[in-house]
């Protein structure tokens, strides 16, 4: 199957089947949205999403995000990975948000990769959700199931790689939900160790699993989903 084939497939399925798929942080404005994602880095949503109510009642803009120190800050997400770090980056973006941008989070990739905390892939998140531009984050859950699926080459070994190649194939209308849809099916179904590819509905076309799980039957080996 060619590469155009499986993402005509890829597509294919989720228009029809997950047609406004969302993130599941939780959060009411661009400001909310680029501190949950700060967090978000190597933490799950889940845990974000618990400590974001306290952290915003303490903090609800940029202006007193931007007056606090990390010491402050550091309390209230103390429960999330790498606290200390965060703790600074929030900090230092609150400060950055207000002298450089007047407290409004800005709507390009360049000007949000200037504040603290803030990679390439956190910036495609806040463009792609908060002003629908065609921005694909690449996180863990994104690289794992596009390498998978075979939507991208085996050398596309970095982030960015795979971001390039899977935005040459998917329209960019389609870029935003496209990124939801690779996060949620690594996320609960296409997972990082056992991949529930008894479950999956994407296996007609899915390279590991003609590889590891439909060849290893025929040949009578075991799988490398049954040695995980």
């Amino acid at each position: 199957m060619t590469r155009p084939e499986r993402f005509r497939r890829f597509l294919d399925y989720f228009t029809s089947n997950f047609p406004e798929p969302k993130t599941e942080l939780a959060y009411r404005n661009p400001y909310e949205l680029i501190v949950a994602v700060v967090l978000s880095a190597q933490c799950t949503d889940k845990r974000v999403n618990q400590i974001m109510p306290a952290l915003l009642e303490q903090f609800p803009t940029a202006a007193e995000l931007g007056s606090a120190t990390a010491e402050d800050i550091f309390p209230l997400i103390r429960s999330i990975s790498y606290p200390n770090n965060k703790a600074k980056h929030l900090a230092g973006l609150g400060r950055l948000l207000l002298e450089e941008f007047g407290g409004e989070v800005p709507s390009s990739i360049e000007e949000l990769q200037l504040l603290p905390g803030v990679g390439r892939k956190t910036a495609n998140v806040v463009v792609s959700v908060i002003y629908n531009q065609p921005a694909m984050a690449v996180d863990t859950h994104v690289f794992r199931v596009s390498h998978r699926l075979g939507l991208v080459p085996k050398a596309a070994t970095t982030p960015l790689a795979v971001e390039k190649a899977l935005v040459r194939y998917i329209p960019q209308e389609i870029i935003p939900k496209s990124h939801h849809w690779l996060i949620l099916h690594g996320r609960y179904i296409c997972v990082a160790r056992s991949p529930k590819c008894s479950i999956c509905p994407l296996t007609d076309f899915c390279a590991y699993y003609a590889r590891e799980v439909a060849g290893a039957t025929a040949t009578g080996k075991p799988s490398a989903k049954s040695q995980s």
